[in-house]
């Protein structure tokens, strides 16, 4: 190199002559800048043609989760649709039901109100909305309708509580109703407030009904209850008193055989004893007696017509 020159020397063989060149600086730092810049070209453009596939290999990637998404957006319309017609159908047998409870029918307008208000917002809220505003649609009418669907749900559940819980009760008030003759056989002698005592020959209160049957012939609880008394009582002889709540008592008088015993919970139809003539009495009968509250009641008021023989 002399002063600000450099001297290339290019030997390309043996025999081939040795060829000399001669740059000058200035000229050297031209060509390296104009190189320089050619890589930065090359690899400029190389990171853009990459940047750009991946541009695309990432939008086709949102294009398919979208299409998922969305096809899955529309499975859970699908399926609140048909959840919707289930809850219909079981509004439908919840208003029966309260029917049969005795209770009063929700108001379809109550079952069918939407849920408003400042809770749910609105889909331009929405971060997906600047993008997507169709599909950010979708999803808020999806949520609004799940929202609806619950608060119809919990009304229903709520309702078929409230009509379970009663048809309950009336089943245990009809079960310990007294409405079962307690034996087979013939009402001879009816309640009254003065009939003739067939053995003191003198009006007295006939507390009760008298159903003449053979001896042995089983005596029944006229319902469900618990027995507080079984054994002699003056006058009834053999007796069976059973409390079948809700103020019920029944008395089951002059059998021969006692089967149950204080404290023993029965059934209506359960067998408790059997018809005699204990007591003060003339021939073989029952003499059952139904009180309310304490309050001797005609046991004809209670008992099915079915189960009556005169």
């Amino acid at each position: 190199m002399a002063g600000d020159r450099w001297t290339f020397l290019v030997v390309r063989g043996e025999d081939d002559p040795v060829r000399q060149y001669s740059l000058s600086l200035r000229t050297i730092r031209l060509l390296g800048g104009v190189a320089a810049l050619s890589v930065l070209a090359i690899v400029a453009s190389t990171a853009i043609l990459l940047s750009d596939a991946a541009t695309r290999v990432q939008a086709h990637s949102l294009q398919a989760r979208n299409q998922v998404l969305e096809e899955e957006l529309s499975g859970f319309q699908a399926r609140i649709g048909d959840l919707e017609q289930s809850l219909d159908r079981v509004a439908s047998n919840d208003a029966h039901f309260r029917s049969l409870a005795g209770l009063e029918v929700i108001d379809p307008e109550v079952l069918e109100a939407g849920v408003g208000g400042p809770g749910l917002g609105s889909p331009e809220n929405s971060p997906l909305w600047p993008t997507d505003p169709a599909t950010t649609n979708s999803i808020f009418a999806t949520g609004y309708d799940l929202s609806a669907l619950e608060r119809r749900a919990r009304l229903l559940s709520e309702s078929l509580e409230e009509a379970t819980d009663s048809v309950l009760a009336h089943r245990n008030l009809l079960e310990s109703t007294p409405s079962l003759l307690p034996t087979q056989g013939w009402l001879s002698s009816r309640f009254s407030q003065s009939r003739m005592h067939p053995v003191h020959n003198r009006p007295l209160p006939h507390e009760g009904v008298d159903i003449s049957a053979p001896t042995g012939t089983p005596i029944m609880a006229a319902a469900k209850g618990r027995v507080v008394r079984s054994g002699w009582v003056v006058g009834y002889g053999l007796t069976v008193e059973i409390d079948h709540g809700y103020g019920f008592q029944t008395l089951y008088g002059h059998a021969s055989k006692l089967i149950v015993q204080v404290g023993d919970e029965v059934l209506r139809g359960d067998v408790i004893a059997q018809v005699g003539s204990t007591g003060i009495t003339t021939a073989p009968n029952l003499h059952y007696e139904v009180k309310v509250n304490g309050v001797a009641q005609d046991p004809s008021r209670f008992i099915l017509p079915d189960y009556v023989r005169n």
